[in-house]
């Protein structure tokens, strides 16, 4: 950091820094935010998200369309799944997958336009 970037006065605003931080969220609140980053920090499960907005998918399906192995999407999965991100039904043999909330991909959207 250069110099030019460092306050030249040590004065300290008392009154704004509580007002400030009584606005901010708690410690938990921030480590929940980050657990939610980190978990959409991953290529191939934004893929598995962006698949599942538009339609319930199972296993065998995702693999095809993301071209991934079978294994890999259910590790993904279960990530997600435990996160309450994804949720799942079974019909007869098969196991079909969705979102669990909308809430998720518009979060990415959003993402998306911050990138433009």
């Amino acid at each position: 950091m250069t110099e030019e970037n460092i306050c030249e006065i040590k004065s300290i605003r008392e009154d704004l820094l509580e007002t400030v931080n009584k606005k901010m969220k708690t410690e938990e609140t921030y480590n929940e935010i980050a657990k939610l980053f980190k978990l959409l920090g991953d290529y191939n499960r934004l893929r598995i998200i962006s698949a599942l907005e538009h339609e319930e998918l199972c296993v065998c399906e995702l693999s095809l369309l993301l071209d991934m192995s079978q294994s890999s999407i259910s590790h993904q999965l279960r990530l997600l799944r435990s996160n309450d991100m994804v949720k799942f039904r079974k019909k007869n043999k098969r196991v079909f997958y969705s979102l669990n909330n909308n809430q998720i991909t518009k979060l990415i959207t959003e993402a998306e336009e911050y990138e433009k």
